[in-house]
């Protein structure tokens, strides 16, 4: 009688389907850590306050903050858990883009807002400071998930690499004068 004994081992790769740490060292890792840094601190700030000098203001700010604080958190810990890759029916380059895209609009006015109606407020004034912060990281965010969701595809040509790169670049420029 004869036996015979078969060994598998496994072993996972780096792309495998445990934990992304590593996303946390790339650059869309480290503005997710520091926007959600900016948000937090944003968001103490404002909530330690007792009387506000504008209730309706700093209440949208806390407001906004919050809700993208929240989608940061969600979007950060996707990227950690690989959840885009099981779930590959939602286009994840054009989600980010749409909540970056409002995300940076609505904090960019309520940071506004926050400066001016805070009163001379210190925690107040920190508090818009780092939603200003945020805005811009968003705004970087933003450009680099456009790179991301504009970029050439294979199989295209170079003229339209190059038209998608002038299409960028004049969507930035009037993006930009949008929010001033």
């Amino acid at each position: 009688m004869s036996h015979s004994v078969t060994t598998a081992t496994t072993t996972t790769s780096p792309g495998g389907e445990g934990l992304n740490l590593g996303y946390t060292r790339t650059i869309p890792g480290v503005l997710k850590l520091g926007q959600t840094l900016a948000l937090l601190v944003a968001l103490l700030c404002v909530s330690c306050v007792r009387g506000w000098p504008s209730w309706a203001a700093f209440q949208f700010f806390q407001v906004v903050v919050l809700w993208f604080l929240v989608a940061f958190l969600v979007f950060l810990l996707m990227h950690v858990c690989r959840v885009q890759r099981k779930m590959p029916c939602i286009n994840w380059p054009l989600t980010e883009f749409f909540h970056y895209s409002v995300g940076s609009v609505l904090l960019f006015i309520g940071s506004v807002v926050g400066a001016v109606k805070c009163g001379g407020v210190s925690a107040l004034v920190v508090g818009s400071v780092f939603g200003f912060i945020a805005t811009f990281l968003m705004v970087i965010n933003l450009w680099t998930s456009y790179s991301v969701a504009c970029g050439t595809q294979p199989g295209t040509s170079l003229s339209m690499a190059s038209h998608c790169s002038i299409t960028k670049l004049e969507n930035l420029i009037a993006f930009c004068f949008c929010l001033c």
